[in-house]
């Protein structure tokens, strides 16, 4: 049943569970954790938001840490000020620090930098920001956060440290404003939704385009969006200057990115997304932005097949199309490695909702076709 709460004469729906929180929050932790190593970073909660999120960051963090609290604000009812009070409350000296600015929302960015700069002035070693859900529809900061939790469109949210005046903050789950005209929209159909998944050589190419011309759907590859991107767009411009330092286009780019894909087929009766999300941030991020839409993913489809016959797929694909990448035995157990450790916490994720699938990828390209038309019955019915 649909969970609704009213406060100062607006009503809110349910918009993230607590269980979807705890998933993310703890993926966050471990995120900060691997990049923190041995630094015993020092954690900035910026109140009184970030208090929930904070909280539960540390009880999922296992390294020595330490924290400050800091208070700004820059809200009145459900709307921002607009103007940013001086920092108070830091204690600790942060000179030659490891900092993780803690935000619970980054909206319009004004808070975000003006704690970022007054931290830099104290000659920290480095500073990251961690946020539970920034809103990049409406953000107008140059500053780009290093953990992200689940982006939300620019809707007025409360719960879990979020307030209206003061009030909502102890709410376990988030909830966002509703009217008349997003009640109706949310009785709406959404598009059907796959999130087609599977190793290198597991046939996920050849079923794709099976699926495509059964059900009418667009095929969304996030390798084929990046590459396909306008070299002079400002889009392809960030992703192009975390690539040529050797690094990852963070979730928040790579997420944009596939808006903008999406975008483009407004028509559009379906969605394979091919290979995306690749991390539990970039699935929330896509339940988000898909519900913005009126929409959800419908089911994740994961093809299944014994590493052994994946190897041996591999090799003989490779006679035929010449790439290095499937016939050196290091590097096919490479990609294999990597599919796992990077799929494991997404299907973990839409277990969760119910929504993942295992289909055996063994037999002929028709026996695998059934078994997916057979677990998607029940989405399309």
């Amino acid at each position: 049943m649909e969970k609704k709460v009213s406060y100062e004469n607006f009503t809110f729906e349910e918009f993230i569970s607590e269980e979807k929180i705890q998933y993310v929050v703890k993926d966050v932790a471990e995120r900060i954790e691997k990049d923190s190593k041995d630094e015993n970073p020092i954690f900035i909660g910026v109140l009184n938001g970030s208090f929930r999120f904070l909280n539960d960051l540390f009880a999922n963090f296992t390294m020595d840490c330490e924290v400050e609290f800091i208070k700004l604000k820059s809200y009145e009812s459900t709307g921002s000020t607009g103007e940013i009070t001086e920092l108070i409350g830091l204690r600790e000296s942060l000179e030659g620090r490891t900092v993780v600015v803690v935000e619970d929302i980054i909206d319009t960015g004004l808070t975000i930098t003006k704690v970022i700069n007054d931290v830099l002035a104290m000659n920290p070693k480095k500073v990251k920001i961690a946020t539970m859900v920034p809103k990049p529809d409406i953000y107008n900061g140059a500053l780009i956060p290093d953990y992200v939790g689940m982006e939300v469109p620019p809707e007025f949210i409360i719960g879990y440290g979020l307030d209206i005046d003061g009030l909502g903050r102890n709410l376990n789950s988030v909830y966002k404003k509703i009217d008349s005209v997003s009640l109706e929209h949310s009785k709406k159909k959404g598009m059907l939704n796959i999130v087609l998944f599977g190793p290198p050589g597991c046939g996920k190419g050849t079923q794709s385009a099976i699926l495509m011309e059964k059900y009418d759907l667009v095929h969304i590859s996030t390798g084929d969006v990046f590459r396909g991107l306008d070299p002079d767009s400002e889009l392809a411009k960030l992703a192009k200057s975390y690539a040529d330092k050797g690094n990852l286009v963070p979730d928040n780019i790579t997420i944009k990115i596939l808006q903008s894909e999406v975008k483009k087929y407004p028509n559009a009766k379906g969605v394979i997304y091919d290979g995306f999300p690749r991390t539990s941030a970039q699935a929330e991020a896509l339940d988000v932005f898909l519900k913005s839409k009126g929409g959800a993913v419908s089911c994740m489809l994961e093809l299944e097949v014994e590493e052994e016959e994946l190897r041996s797929r591999l090799k003989g694909r490779a006679m035929g199309s010449g790439r290095p990448d499937d016939a050196d035995p290091a590097v096919i157990q490479n990609r294999i490695d990597v599919y796992n450790s990077q799929t494991a916490p997404v299907a973990a994720f839409y277990k969760i909702q119910g929504k993942h699938k295992s289909v055996n990828g063994i037999g002929s390209i028709e026996q695998v076709s059934e078994r997916l038309f057979h677990n998607l019955e029940e989405v399309v019915a």
